[in-house]
C-alpha cells in the first residue's frame, strides 16, 4: 500500500480539491447553494446525504467532492474511508470540518494487501491536508499499527511461519533499540515444555520458539505483552475440517496484535518496563505430535492432560504468561485467536475480553468506546473452573462439554498467570470477513485500539 506516513499532511495552504460533508437531515439545505446544473450532477449520482456515500460535483473548469456522513460535527474514525478508497490520486482538506479521528480511516481506507499480485492496480495516494498538526504523528502511527496488523495476519503460512515471526521481532527490536532472546527448537523443552510440545511436529521446517523482547527503563513498571502465534493450525492429530483450516494462516494474529502493541508502546515512549513475548509454533502433524491424552508438563509446574490437540494455543499461552509473571508486572495484556466460542457469542467485529479487576476492564472498554474499537467483556466465573478437571493431571485443556467455551479458555490461562496480577485476555478474530470502508476483507485489528488507548492513558508519554 502507500506509505501510511505520507497520508495525512500538515494543512500549509497548497492546492487542495475540497471535500464537503453533509448528512441526509442537511443535504437539502446543502444542495439550495448549488447551481441547476450542480444539483443534477448529484441527482444522476444518486448523492443524498447517506453514509459512505461519495459525490463528484463539477465547479467550472474544476470540481469538488461531497461526502456523506451520519454527523459532520461529530466524525468517527470511519466516516472519510470510502472517499479516501473511491477519490481519484491527488490532496484533498475537508471544506466545513477537521478530520480528527477520522484520519485513521483515511489512511487504512487506502490499504490494500499486494504482495501476491503480478499486477499492482493500487491507486496513487489520497493525500488529506488538515491543520491538526499536533494530531498526525500519533493517528498516523496508530494507523501504521493497524496496517502492519494487517499485514502480518494477510501473510500466508509459508512465509509468515514461526521463523518469520522472529525476524518481525526482530526489526522491532532493532528500530527501537530493544533486547531480543529467542529460545528455538528442543531448547525448548526444559524452560517452556508446553511450546515445545505443540510445536515439535513441524520442527523440520518450521521449527518452535519463543521470542522475548525488552525494552525501557527498569525503574519503571513492568507491562508485559503477550501474543499466540500459531503459524498455521491444522488442529493437530485431532485434525480440522478442511473448511476450519481455511483461514488457519491467521491463528498468529494475536502474536500481530502483540507486535503491534509493542511498537506503538515504544514509539511513543512510555514510561513502562516493556516485556513482549511471542510463543511461535506450527501445530502440525507428524510422528512427533502430541497426542490426546497426553500429559504435558508447564513452566509453572502445573500438569495439563491433553483432551483436544486443537486447544493448543492455550497451551503455548501458559508457558507465556508464567514467564511473564516472573517479572512481577504492573499489567499483563494477552492477545490471541482462541476460541469459536468466543466469535459464535459475540460475531466478528467485537473482541471478547476477560479482566480479573473491573476498573482495569472499564478502562479498557471505555478507550474501545472512544476510538471505534469495542471490546465486550466475559466473565470468568469461578464455578465454571470444575470443567478443566483431569481424572489424572492437574487440569485438562479442554472441557468435555460446550459450555462457555472462550470463558472457560479464560479460565485455563489464569491458571498460569500469578495470583494478584493485573491481567486482560483478548479472544480476538482478527480478521475481517465483510469488505466495509476502512475495514478490507482479511486481517484486522480488534483489540488493539482500546489497549493501547487504555495503555497510553495508564502510563503516558
Amino acid at each position: 500500500m502507500n506509505d501510511p506516513k505520507a497520508l495525512i499532511q500538515p494543512d500549509r495552504g497548497a492546492d487542495a480539491t475540497a471535500i464537503h460533508l453533509v448528512n441526509k437531515d442537511g443535504f437539502a439545505a446543502f444542495a439550495k447553494g448549488l447551481s441547476a446544473g450542480q444539483r443534477a450532477s448529484l441527482a444522476g449520482q444518486k448523492f443524498e446525504g447517506g453514509g459512505y456515500q461519495v459525490g463528484i460535483v463539477p465547479d467550472g473548469d474544476s470540481w469538488f467532492a461531497v461526502g456523506g456522513v451520519a454527523d459532520p460535527e461529530s466524525l468517527s474514525s470511519w466516516c472519510l474511508a470510502k472517499l479516501a478508497e473511491e477519490l481519484p490520486e491527488g490532496s484533498y482538506r475537508l471544506a466545513n470540518a477537521e478530520p480528527g479521528p477520522a484520519m485513521f480511516g483515511w489512511i487504512t481506507g487506502q490499504y490494500r494487501f499486494n504482495r501476491y499480485r503480478s499486477e499492482n492496480k493500487a491507486q496513487g495516494p489520497r493525500i488529506l491536508l488538515t491543520a491538526q498538526v499536533g494530531q498526525i504523528d500519533a493517528v498516523t502511527a496508530e494507523a501504521e499499527a493497524e496496517c502492519r496488523l494487517r499485514d502480518l495476519v494477510n501473510t500466508p503460512a509459508e512465509d509468515m511461519g514461526p521463523a518469520a515471526l522472529e525476524a518481525e521481532c526482530e526489526r522491532l527490536s532493532k528500530a527501537h533499540k530493544a533486547e531480543l532472546t529467542v529460545v528455538r527448537g528442543d531448547a525448548l523443552e526444559q524452560g517452556y515444555p508446553m511450546v515445545h510440545a505443540v510445536g515439535r511436529a513441524a520442527a523440520r521446517h518450521h521449527a518452535p520458539r519463543l521470542m522475548h523482547l525488552t525494552w525501557g527503563d527498569p525503574a519503571h513498571p513492568v507491562l508485559a505483552v503477550v501474543g499466540k502465534g500459531v503459524c498455521f493450525d491444522t488442529g493437530g492429530l485431532d485434525m480440522k475440517p478442511s473448511a476450519g483450516m481455511r483461514l488457519m494462516k491467521k491463528d498468529m494474529g494475536g502474536a500481530a496484535h502483540a507486535l503491534a502493541l509493542a511498537g506503538l508502546i515504544m514509539g511513543a515512549g512510555l514510561k513502562v518496563r516493556l516485556h513482549l513475548l511471542i510463543p511461535a509454533v506450527e501445530n502440525a502433524i507428524s510422528g512427533s505430535a502430541f497426542r490426546p491424552g497426553d500429559v504435558l508438563s508447564s513452566r509453572n509446574g502445573l500438569t495439563v492432560e491433553i483432551h483436544n490437540t486443537d486447544a493448543e494455543g492455550r497451551l503455548i499461552l501458559g508457558d507465556a504468561l508464567t514467564r511473564a509473571s516472573e517479572e512481577n508486572p504492573d499489567l499483563i495484556v494477552d492477545f490471541a485467536t482462541l476460541t469459536g466460542a468466543a466469535r459464535v457469542a459475540l460475531g466478528p467485529d467485537l473482541p471478547a475480553m476477560m479482566a480479573r479487576h473491573d476498573e482495569t476492564a472499564d478502562a479498557f472498554l471505555a478507550a474501545g468506546k472512544a476510538h471505534d474499537d469495542n471490546p465486550w467483556r466475559l466473565p470468568l466465573p469461578e464455578a465454571y473452573r470444575e470443567y478443566l478437571s483431569s481424572d489424572i493431571a492437574d487440569m485438562t485443556n479442554a472441557p468435555s462439554n460446550p459450555f462457555a467455551g472462550a470463558s472457560v479458555a479464560g479460565l485455563f490461562l489464569d491458571r498460569f498467570v500469578e495470583e494478584g496480577i493485573d491481567w486482560v485476555h483478548f479472544d480476538t478474530f482478527a480478521w475481517n470477513p465483510t469488505p466495509r470502508p476502512g475495514r478490507t476483507r482479511g486481517g484486522r485489528g480488534l483489540g488493539l485500539r482500546a489497549s493501547w488507548h487504555a495503555i497510553r492513558a495508564r502510563y503516558g508519554a
